[in-house]
């Protein structure tokens, strides 16, 4: 019996598997797990089911056409190839496409793009700039063919002949298509500036209209500095460009009613204000005349002097209540003097020697007890009329 290496052996085994048509071109349903996208791009993962799960490897150059993120525990269809990887000799599925089960691989990847580009507040109403109310330059980023840019035209100069309609051509559809578009935005932003942009194409399938909510082309119109009007043709179904524009249009004709004023309303609408004005200074000019009419009507215009003599009846009473209100305040201010003046004659000294009393200095200055002089002392004696000297003889206190 001949003896085989390990690598003959997995080769044959390899062999094996590539010879089975049924394991070439297969669908295998299951449920995500321990998914892992490495820096090399190549994503790893298991399917499994209740029963039973298998490897899986998607290289770099099939894993850079999904458009959404497989996540663990997402069930999905993986389209591939049963092979067996030689250094580890296990049996493994080469993948060569990834469908969400359920849930189309388009509506799946819009969901998490929105969920994503929404937490992140590119979608928040603080970022929404005002359509400017008269704009004199649009730029349209769309396609150079088709009816997209017929309508816009149409629809804008019927309402406004004057506005000036800049078109970058773009291509709307496919591969490359949104960044075209996002270096329109950025080309009207930074080298030829207009009022307000007008970003569209006509309506379609989910598939069609996919580069509109390429990422690149939703950044795009969130750091434009010039307003956005979104204006895919798809009145039901939402892009993200709709959702970061700062105006969503259900279809390109709206948007250009949108972006330009209609110069014929605009005018009606002049002529009404014109109306209203002319009316209102007519009436208020009717007010002033009437008014002017009852002064001229007047008593007292007819004659002024009767003016005049109130004014002097006004002026010869507020006198006399002048005047009687300074007398009144002299009487309080004079009996309140004659009362000040009787305290302080009651408090006079001379009133008190008047009285019998006299007022005893020894020595220059006031004698208060008998202890400040003794027998010998001299004393002045101060009366009413006169005064005295007197030397003391004996000291006695008072009642002895």
């Amino acid at each position: 019996m001949a003896i085989h290496s390990v690598s003959d052996v997995t080769k044959y085994i390899k062999g094996m598997f590539s010879r089975e048509a049924l394991l070439q071109g297969l669908l295998v349903r299951g449920e995500v797990s321990n998914f892992k996208r490495y820096a090399s791009g190549h994503c790893y993962f298991t399917l499994k089911d209740a029963l039973a799960s298998i490897k899986c490897v998607m290289f770099r150059s099939r894993a850079q056409n999904l458009r959404f993120q497989p996540e663990n525990g997402m069930c999905v269809v993986a389209g591939g190839s049963i092979s067996v990887y030689e250094r580890d000799g296990a049996y493994q599925l080469y993948v060569d496409s990834l469908a969400p089960e359920g849930a189309g691989e388009l509506a799946l990847a819009f969901e998490q793009r929105k969920a994503r580009l929404m937490a992140e507040g590119l979608f928040d109403e603080t970022h929404k700039k005002a359509i400017p109310a008269f704009p004199r330059r649009i730029g349209v980023v769309t396609s150079s063919s088709g009816a997209v840019l017929r309508d816009i035209y149409r629809v804008s100069k019927r309402r406004n002949p004057r506005v000036q309609l800049i078109l970058f051509p773009s291509q709307v559809q496919g591969d490359g298509a949104a960044e075209q578009i996002a270096e329109g935005i950025r080309f009207f932003n930074e080298k030829y500036p207009v009022d307000v942009l007008i970003v569209g194409r006509g309506g379609g399938s989910m598939e069609d209209l996919w580069a509109f909510n390429e990422e690149v082309l939703v950044r795009a119109i969130f750091a434009s500095g010039i307003p956005v009007i979104s204006a895919v043709g798809h009145e039901t179904d939402f892009t993200l460009a709709d959702f970061v524009s700062d105006l969503r249009a259900a279809t390109p004709s709206q948007a250009a009613e949108l972006a330009v004023p209609d110069s014929g309303e605009l005018l009606r609408h002049i002529r009404s204000l014109q109306a209203r004005l002319q009316t209102a200074a007519r009436r208020g000019l009717q007010e002033k005349r009437s008014r002017l009419e009852a002064c001229r009507k007047s008593t007292f215009l007819a004659n002024p002097q009767n003016l005049l003599f109130q004014r002097q009846q006004r002026l010869d009473m507020a006198m006399r209540r002048l005047g009687y209100a300074a007398r009144e305040q002299i009487r309080e201010k004079r009996h309140r003097f004659d009362m000040q003046l009787e305290k302080m004659d009651m408090l006079n000294p001379a009133r008190v020697l008047r009285r019998g009393y006299s007022i005893v200095e020894h020595e220059g200055g006031l004698l208060h007890s008998i202890k400040e002089v003794h027998e010998g002392s001299y004393l002045r004696l101060i009366l009413a009329d006169g005064e005295l000297r007197a030397t003391v003889d004996r000291l006695g206190k008072a009642g002895k």
